[in-house]
């Protein structure tokens, strides 16, 4: 019997990656919760009330880019079930542009004023700072963000494919 279907045939293995996966899953959950809190509280302490994290960082995840509503979940910069009602809000307070595409008039193309881009520019200040101090503190190092990334990616991979193709 090989060693793969060994461990795919001891229970107590399969139960210790269930309960790491589990914890996984719940960190996840907690870290995006978290990232929100610090954005609203970078926002706060500079009296930017206008709009609220989600958007923040739909804002940073855009940048430079032009891009369509649908594409702003397809590509990854909108993880938020009201995708309309941020970018409507985003619109209206003048943070971002938007204008209807000249060969699908349907599709709506969205690009950040400056308004948008100052505020791209202060979450992505913020996110440097966090990472000097994550350095710093030896918190965090580039290996140890490369081996957490691939692993996120892997998982991110087989979600998606269980989107897809359903095992």
């Amino acid at each position: 019997m090989s060693l793969q279907r060994s461990i795919d045939n001891d229970p107590s293995v399969r139960h210790g990656l269930l309960s790491e996966y589990l914890v996984t899953l719940g960190l996840i959950e907690r870290l995006h919760r978290l990232l929100l809190d610090v954005l609203k509280d970078e926002f706060e302490r500079t009296g930017m009330l206008e709009i609220n994290p989600v958007q923040a960082l739909l804002l940073y995840n855009v940048g430079d880019n032009v891009v369509t509503a649908g594409e702003l979940k397809s590509r990854g910069y909108y993880q938020g079930s009201n995708v309309s009602y941020n970018l409507k809000k985003l619109v209206e307070t003048g943070y971002m542009h938007h204008q209807r595409c000249e060969i699908d008039r349907r599709a709506v193309r969205v690009r950040l004023t400056p308004r948008g881009r100052a505020v791209r520019d202060q979450v992505a200040e913020l996110f440097a700072r966090q990472s000097e101090t994550l350095g710093k503190r030896g918190i965090l190092t580039a290996d140890d963000a490369d081996r957490v990334n691939g692993a996120l990616r892997r998982i991110e991979r087989f979600w998606s494919d269980q989107i897809r193709y359903i095992y």
